[in-house]
């Protein structure tokens, strides 16, 4: 059905295949009335709690001081959302289902477990750290455990590369450090936004990260253990990782404004006056200076260096469109001087 417009009723034979770009599409469309029930229902409760959904992915949030009460929010949410789900023929695996609780406190930390008995679930306890998306949280958000289980994966990748050649043999450290750049440094500062940010404590990340880089800087030159990390680094060409990431943080936080503006993070983003838009009761915009200043995160970054800097950016705006382009209505104006890099290290060598 579309707007006015009703096809018939027929079989569907074909199933969407793992890992479809179709896959988030057609969940977005079939879920979109169940969460908009489930909202208007919880709303009704007054359970005071918000939903996150990534396709199968569900979360559960809800906030409080008490550790009975946020447990009693998430059983009744989660009593509601069973029954939502059963009606629409969908079901909640109960063994993929987990608890975790974040909190700053410095003293002994002993929530109690979730008892989800009562409505076919298991009893929840809660873990030390929790992997969601790829992300692992602690509960202090630290992200010690989400850098140590990335550094291991790079740090296993530069053992396995070595077998690709050494100091007398193999590929040259030219192509050994192009390899460092796009396969170990990605997988190393997996979504590192989550972590380096303004006011945040690096040290630990800096130095875990620092490790990667000397183990790859001796293999990319062939060189030995004892001699300095930094003139070590500085030969093989490879950037301090601190000034790194304060480099790819920098593109990152300009990058949200390239997004369209229906984009969840422009959405959070969004400085418009709370009364001539319906905006997101979490958006930036409504924070106090106060609460901006005391606020952390990539987000709080992004808005801080960025809005009100760059112009207003439309992807899909037609001047971007084929034969619109500048360079497309004045290509006279316009003119390329295409260099061969052959012929150019020919002369060079003639020379």
């Amino acid at each position: 059905m579309w707007n006015d417009f009703s096809s018939p009723v027929f079989d569907i034979n074909v199933r969407v295949g793992q890992g479809s770009a179709l896959s988030p599409i057609l969940s977005s469309l079939y879920l979109s009335l169940f969460l908009y029930i489930l909202e208007k229902r919880l709303k009704i409760l007054k359970i005071p709690v918000s939903i996150l959904f990534f396709v199968d992915n569900g979360l559960i949030i809800t906030q409080n001081n008490s550790f009975d009460i946020s447990n009693s929010h998430l059983s009744c949410s989660y009593n509601v959302l069973s029954k939502l789900l059963n009606s629409f023929s969908l079901i909640i695996e109960h063994s993929k289902t987990e608890i975790f609780h974040f909190s700053r406190s410095q003293g002994i930390f002993n929530p109690p477990p979730l008892d989800l008995s009562p409505l076919g679930g298991p009893i929840l306890r809660p873990k030390d750290s929790w992997k969601y998306l790829g992300f692992i949280f602690d509960r202090k958000l630290s992200f010690h455990k989400h850098i140590d289980y990335y550094a291991n994966k790079a740090i296993s990748m530069v053992k396995c590369m070595k077998l690709l050649g050494n100091s007398s043999q193999g590929i040259s450290p030219l192509q050994k450090q192009l390899l460092y750049r796009c396969c170990i440094l990605p997988i190393a500062l997996y979504r590192f936004q989550l972590w380096f940010y303004n006011k945040a404590l690096l040290s630990y990340h800096i130095k875990v990260l620092d490790k990667i880089q000397r183990r790859a800087a001796i293999w990319i030159l062939g060189a030995f253990k004892i001699l300095p990390s930094m003139g070590i680094k500085a030969i093989a060409g490879i950037i301090t990782i601190k000034f790194h990431l304060q480099k790819i943080a920098r593109r990152s936080e300009i990058r949200s404004f390239k997004l369209p503006s229906s984009h969840i993070l422009r959405n959070l983003m969004d400085d418009s006056p709370p009364l001539l838009t319906m905006s997101n009761p979490h958006c930036v915009g409504l924070l106090t200076n106060c609460q901006r200043n005391l606020a952390k995160g990539h987000l709080i970054n992004s808005y801080n260096k960025s809005y009100r800097i760059f112009p207003s950016f439309s992807p899909l705006n037609p001047e971007f469109s084929p034969g619109l382009r500048i360079t497309d209505k004045f290509s006279n104006h316009f003119s390329f001087n295409l260099v061969n890099k052959k012929e150019k290290e020919k002369y060079k060598i003639r020379a």
